[in-house]
């Protein structure tokens, strides 16, 4: 296995950890990244190395940076935005407009 192929499942195992830590589908963080749900599938597997602009779209939808989905590596920007989903995750939130339901 070559190098690049041990990176893209790595990103690819990181991009599947942070979807299910959000308690989102594959159709769901397809949806909200604006891609469609095979390229999601694809680079979950980490098959198929990702377009700039998709790799950027599914970044922002895990709200993480694209940094982290490359080398794994958690800047103090992640840490801010990680905390930040937890908290709105922790109750029952309504995904498309992030309100707590009660």
């Amino acid at each position: 296995m070559s190098n690049n192929d041990i990176l893209l499942k790595d990103m690819g195992k990181r991009i599947s950890e942070r979807r299910k830590d959000m308690k989102l589908s594959q159709e769901e963080l397809a949806e909200l990244a604006e891609v469609s749900p095979q390229l999601l599938s694809t680079a979950e597997r980490g098959t198929k190395a990702l377009r700039p602009e998709n790799l950027l779209k599914i970044s922002t939808a895990l709200g993480v940076s694209v940094d982290y989905l490359l080398t794994g590596e958690i800047i103090d920007k992640d840490l801010s935005i990680i905390s930040n989903k937890c908290i709105l995750n922790s109750g029952k939130v309504n995904r498309k407009n992030n309100r707590r339901m009660y």
